[in-house]
């Protein structure tokens, strides 16, 4: 694919906090550069073409986040997808689900922070805080298998592309079913399975997956969304039984 072609940029524009805007398509032709990310290029939208564009950004290095939007069609992270990998003409929206901002910018704080106070995903212990204690000691192994599941950004892209989610807004998605997971791993939370199964072993939680796995297909730090989902299911039928 040459390098300098002419990008036809169509996204859907609209600020849902001015009187009488309206949804639209506004399309931006811009020309490509070479390693040109669809980050870089909304920014020279917003800098050269038109100011009023909003759009998130923090890290620029696929680890905030923030930039998640849909990506002709498909959730996943401007900062990480190179236009050389787009053809010229590039559809882009916000992602679904989460309240609009404007534009593409969307808060998923909100959704995410109500999810993890009612998943209670933080450590649980009758331990009593001491800041002097030494750290607990933990296997390598064990270790290595949460942070895999603790490197999820909260970018909602797993939410976006959820078919369940779409039919059943109360469900706690691939997001909340992976952070269970990661504190069930964990030796310092104290919680059981029972005690779990009373936070996600209905079909909110993880009876309620329709085993789509859109969630893992268009999850930018390719967890292991899948496993972890079947595994919880397994535990969580022992419980109910």
């Amino acid at each position: 694919m040459s390098e300098g072609r002419t990008l036809h940029v169509h996204i859907l524009r609209f600020d849902p906090h001015l009187k009488d805007d309206k949804p639209r398509i506004e399309t931006f032709e811009l020309r490509e550069a070479p390693g040109m990310t669809l980050y870089i290029a909304l920014n020279d939208i917003r800098k050269y073409l038109d100011n009023s564009l909003k759009f998130d950004f923090v890290c620029r290095a696929g680890i905030c986040g923030s930039c998640a939007m849909l990506i002709n069609g498909r959730p996943g992270l401007a900062c990480r997808t190179l236009t050389s990998k787009l053809d010229a003409h590039i559809s882009l929206a916000p992602l679904p689900v989460f309240e609009l901002i404007g534009d593409l910018s969307v808060h998923t704080g909100n959704w995410m922070r109500g999810m993890s106070e009612r998943l209670e995903t933080w450590i649980h212990t009758q331990k009593a805080p001491d800041i002097d204690r030494m750290e607990e000691r933990m296997e390598p192994e064990l270790a290595e298998a949460i942070y895999e599941l603790d490197r999820c950004i909260e970018c909602g892209c797993c939410i976006a592309g959820c078919g369940t989610i779409q039919m059943r807004e109360s469900f706690v998605g691939a997001v909340g079913l992976n952070k269970i997971a990661r504190y069930r791993l964990d030796p310092r939370d104290e919680r059981s399975d029972a005690q779990l199964y009373q936070l996600i072993g209905d079909e909110d939680g993880v009876f309620g997956c329709m085993s789509l796995l859109g969630c893992a297909d268009v999850c930018p730090k390719e967890l292991p969304l899948q496993s972890q989902i079947a595994y919880l299911r397994r535990k969580m039928v022992q419980i109910g039984k």
